[in-house]
């Protein structure tokens, strides 16, 4: 596959990440039309005070839930064709129901050893040099690297074998690690279910034409 056609695929990725904060914000309510009329009572003699337009939540680049399956969330991008690129989602929380990490996963064309992508995002304040692990139920656990951190978060590029895709689909739950750097000695445990995720994961690959 043609580095270019990665680079579009972990673009998209990030392009619903970054959306992630726009699910949780509510639509600002537009002004009532008398309250933006530009000849208003009290504006001076020839100048227009302007009327203000409805933010545009779903244009073109933005992101929108297409459906959910249990914790995992198929989310998309608007673009001007229709053909709109998808991610499987899914919010990793602490113990304490705290968010911490994200996860979006999607399918790769055939033909070669990574199946499937994923790109993780962790907090800042996570040691690097530790690397970030993933675990399926009982399985040995299996590290990653981090490619770059930005404002945002840290954020690591994953590729998973058909065999390690298939283990999400047959497994009850994963478990994400990282290391705060605070607290080296010690692992931040972030459960994942994967009840949903076959089903999730299937959507997202049909969507994509996969």
């Amino acid at each position: 596959m043609p580095v270019t056609k990665t680079a579009q695929l972990f673009a998209t990725t990030l392009c619903l990440l970054l959306g992630t904060a726009a699910f949780a914000q509510e639509a600002a309510p537009v002004a009532d039309a008398e309250n933006t009329d530009t000849s208003a009572v009290g504006a001076p003699d020839g100048l227009s005070m302007g009327t203000q337009e409805p933010a545009a939540n779903d244009g073109i680049g933005s992101t929108y839930i297409a459906e959910t399956f249990g914790t995992w969330e198929q989310r998309c991008v608007k673009t001007e064709d229709g053909a709109d690129p998808c991610q499987l989602y899914h919010l990793l929380k602490d113990s304490d129901g705290n968010n911490v990490a994200e996860i979006s996963i999607f399918g790769l064309p055939k033909g070669q050893q990574a199946v499937a992508g994923a790109t993780v995002i962790v907090p800042l304040e996570t040691l690097l040099t530790a690397e970030l692990s993933v675990t399926v139920d009982s399985a040995a656990a299996r590290r990653y690297p981090f490619s770059w951190c930005s404002n945002i978060g840290c954020i690591a590029r994953i590729g998973f074998t058909q065999g390690e895709v298939d283990s999400f689909k047959k497994g009850n739950a994963a478990k994400v690690s990282i290391v705060p750097v605070v607290a080296p000695d010690q692992k931040v445990e972030l459960s994942v279910s994967l009840a949903g995720f076959t089903a999730g994961y299937d959507a997202v690959n049909k969507a994509n034409g996969n």
